[in-house]
Formats: C-alpha cells, sequence, structure tokens
C-alpha cells in the first residue's frame, strides 16, 4: 500500500472515495463534512441520512454528488453534531472508513485530518491515530491512500506521526 501525504483540498481529489468525517446522523454540517455537502451538493447528505443512524466505528458509502470523487465514505466521529470526542473517535472511524474502502474494492482513496475541528482532539494525538490505522491495514484495498488537509499545522502532524510510524 502506498500512502502520500498532500496540502489539498479534498474536495477537488479524482480519486475512488474520500472520507467524511460525520456524525451518526449524517448530518453534514461543519469542517470537512460541510466543504464536502457545500461542493457536492444534497444529494450526498440526504443520502447519508437515509442511512442514518451510523455508529462510531462503522461507515456507509454514498455517491459523491458533483465532486471528482465517485464516492463518499462517511465514517462518524461522533454521535451528535459538535460533541467533543476523545482520540479513540478518530481511530474507530479511520479504521472504518479503511474497512469500507476494502469491502467496495476501492482502490484509491483520500483521508482528511478528522476530530480536530469541533471533535477537540489534539491534532499530533489525531495524526497519530490516523497513521496507525492506515500502516496496521492489512487487506489489499485500498491500494493507495492519501491523507489530505488545508490546515499547515495538520499536514505537519500527519508527517510527522507517517515519519515516526512503525509497521
Amino acid at each position: 500500500m502506498q500512502v502520500h501525504l498532500a496540502k489539498a483540498d479534498i474536495t477537488t481529489l479524482a480519486v475512488d472515495a474520500i472520507v467524511a468525517p460525520a456524525n451518526s446522523l449524517g448530518i453534514m454540517g461543519a469542517g470537512v463534512a460541510a466543504a464536502i455537502h457545500r461542493k457536492g451538493g444534497p444529494t450526498i447528505q440526504r443520502e447519508a441520512m437515509s442511512l442514518a443512524p451510523i455508529a462510531v466505528g462503522a461507515a456507509v458509502v454514498t455517491n459523491a454528488g458533483k465532486l471528482w470523487a465517485k464516492h463518499v465514505i462517511h465514517a462518524p466521529t461522533m454521535e451528535d453534531p459538535g460533541m467533543k470526542i476523545g482520540v479513540e473517535n478518530v481511530r474507530r472511524a479511520a479504521r472504518a472508513a479503511l474497512l469500507a474502502a476494502s469491502r467496495h474494492a476501492f482502490d484509491v482513496i483520500a483521508i482528511p485530518g478528522m476530530g480536530t475541528g469541533l471533535g477537540g482532539v489534539d491534532p499530533v494525538d489525531a495524526a497519530r491515530a490516523i497513521v496507525d490505522e492506515v500502516r496496521a491495514h492489512r487487506p489489499p484495498k485500498p491500494s493507495t491512500i492519501y491523507l489530505v488537509d488545508i490546515d499547515d499545522d495538520m499536514i505537519d502532524c500527519l508527517e510527522e506521526a507517517l515519519r515516526t510510524a512503525s509497521g
């Protein structure tokens, strides 16, 4: 598996699937999820909400609306919108997103920083949790993972986590 790091707007990537850190209700109201909803159109949120509730530690796949990506993997980091969460929720969401990508045989996916906005998780801890889950993932798909964010601090944290990760 190849892992790439990029400072990029996840909504502009032409990949098999992008990950939307969400809530269990499928409401895409803040952060990365809101950007995906805004640029991809309301069909993404409607489909996600029709599949709710989505447990933290689970993920569902929807269409990607008007985005370049083909699909959106909704991986809740919190039950209700705006909740403060712990880093374990980020870990569970990352694992669920990777398993959903594998189940759907997505070859190339993009994962943003998760849980650091409204969730309140320290970016260093969130980056470490995401990278640990990526490194532990063994199924043949996805074969390429882009870790992306628009925030320089999150990119630095992901880069450090990749540099110091075992596996």
